[in-house]
């Protein structure tokens, strides 16, 4: 949408903003009044930059030339498409003109990330090297995301990321994409130079924080702190996209593949498996997907209503069932509908009537999961799920108090007996 509020100034927009035409767009943004301004704290810039509250949403206002905001501001909205984390484009606006008539710069304005902060702001709330080493974590993670989606960034540095808490770790943001190019696929120069930067950026960067005494830290720990964004991209890189050889039988190794990914915080959208003479080779897909994703899956697909982790967990061995009996390509909702017949049903009745009120069908199937993870780690091959679910009813759900009486107890840790 392009609205125009005097003769010359245009509002480029996906959705009509009408609170923008009140700011004080004649005005440099660096002389914009308080009264507009929101107190946040602002990262370094190569731009001018202001928060702005406008009603009920805070907005950040970036003067950049016309340009590059435009490209920005459609690079934002590709990657937001994409489900990239990354701040979300609101508007360019251009056709700015001075009281005197001089023309100013055009600016992009993107929407603030609720409870997020520049890394400067991290290290002056927690003074820790250990804070700086969880950013560069946060940050190696959501490289990885961009260049998975085949985003080359061009400029990896803390300044160009948000961080938001996330249980004691930190969740990174992209926030300037000025110098991103979006390909297919990128190659390995391209994902190396990208590392490079950010490995030569965060070292500068901490450098200027040790400088200003906000973090306490002395130059090797530094360089170290840096170099940590190479090992810990280089490990879930591999994690993600190399391909894995097992033998037939090894399914228990599929599942373990997935649990580690789940633990890096990916959720597994596809198992692409094929066959050839050296054994069976396994390459998994990964795939962010929104809050309640798995929950919405397994109802539309097996009428089963589960929490997200109990969901997650179940859609898991439906994948690797689907892919383990060769049928990647049937309809998935049939695939399902026979896992339900074939695995999941059949673990149900493996559990005597008496015992039944110990927990609920989705939560019993979680539990002889992890049994069996445990029992074919243990056993050192796959442990089929009749054999485990024979094992868990026999051995472990007996000693469970019923379910009412324990909601919210932790199933993550099982206690394993060993059949004797």
């Amino acid at each position: 949408m392009s609205t125009p509020t005097t003769t010359s100034l245009q509002i480029t927009a996906a959705r009509p903003y009408p609170e923008l035409i009140d700011l004080p767009w004649e005005v440099p943004l660096e002389e914009w009044p308080e009264h507009h301004l929101a107190a946040l704290p602002r990262g370094i810039s190569r731009h001018i930059v202001r928060f702005v509250r406008l009603g009920s949403r805070v907005l950040a206002v970036k003067e950049t030339n016309a340009p590059i905001a435009f490209r920005e501001y459609r690079m934002l909205r590709t990657l937001n498409k994409l489900d990239v984390p990354s701040v979300q484009p609101v508007a360019v606006i251009t056709g700015r003109v001075d009281v005197h008539g001089e023309p100013l710069n055009a600016v992009l304005v993107t929407r603030h990330l609720q409870y997020s902060l520049p890394y400067r702001a991290l290290y002056s709330q927690t003074l820790r090297p250990d804070t700086a080493r969880r950013a560069v974590d946060a940050l190696a993670v959501l490289l990885v995301k961009l260049h998975l989606t085949g985003f080359y960034w061009g400029d990896v540095s803390l300044s160009n990321t948000l961080f938001r808490r996330d249980a004691g770790a930190f969740a990174a943001y992209l926030v300037d994409a000025e110098t991103g190019e979006l390909h297919d696929e990128l190659t390995p120069g391209q994902r190396n130079y990208d590392l490079d930067l950010a490995r030569t950026n965060i070292a500068g960067e901490l450098m200027d924080v040790v400088a200003s005494e906000a973090l306490e830290a002395d130059f090797d720990e530094v360089i170290a702190i840096a170099d940590r964004i190479v090992s810990r991209y280089g490990a879930l890189w591999g994690e993600l996209t190399e391909a894995e050889s097992f033998e037939k039988g090894d399914r228990w190794r599929v599942d373990a593949r997935i649990r580690r990914l789940n633990d890096l915080g990916f959720d597994v959208g596809e198992l692409n498996i094929t066959t050839d003479i050296d054994g069976t080779t396994v390459r998994i897909e990964p795939k962010v997907v929104d809050a309640g994703h798995h929950s919405r899956r397994l109802l539309r697909l097996t009428g089963q209503d589960a929490e997200e982790n109990q969901a997650r967990r179940l859609l898991n061995d439906l994948d690797a069932y689907r892919a383990a009996t060769g049928r990647q390509s049937d309809d998935e909702e049939m695939v399902a509908h026979d896992w339900v017949a074939a695995v999941f049903e059949p673990v149900q009745r493996h559990v005597p009537r008496e015992l039944r009120g110990k927990m609920e069908a989705a939560e019993l199937f979680h539990e002889v999961l992890e049994h069996r993870w445990y029992l074919s780690e243990q056993a050192g091959r796959d442990v089929g799920i009749e054999e485990a679910a024979t094992s868990y009813v026999a051995r472990v759900l007996p000693g469970k108090p019923d379910e009412r009486a324990v909601l919210g107890v932790d199933t993550s840790a099982i206690r394993v007996i060993a059949d004797r």
